[in-house]
């Protein structure tokens, strides 16, 4: 089985190619999911810390899928360690 690949910019798991963003020439973008990154560009122009907050808005989905249950602040202590391995924000 091959490894998960997570998107570069928020961190989600790509499950599936279906959550892959596009590329300019509208094929499938390994490195990035389909909220944000659309025909080859980010959907949004924001900052780490900024995607960190968005993520936590779904904090409850993290727990569910992860088995955990993480406080909003737990999950935005272990997203600042884990958000500047990602390649967008290195």
């Amino acid at each position: 089985m091959s490894e998960m690949l997570f998107c570069q910019s928020c961190g989600m798991p790509l499950e599936n190619d279906d959550m892959k963003g596009t590329l300019a020439d509208g094929g499938k973008c390994d490195d990035y999911c389909c909220y944000c990154y659309k025909n080859g560009a980010f959907t949004q122009d924001l900052s780490m810390d900024e995607m960190i907050e968005n993520n936590l808005k779904y904090i409850d989905e993290w727990n569910k899928n992860s088995g955990q249950n993480l406080t909003v602040d737990e999950a935005r202590a272990q997203l600042k360690i884990f958000m500047p391995s990602l390649k967008r924000w290195q």
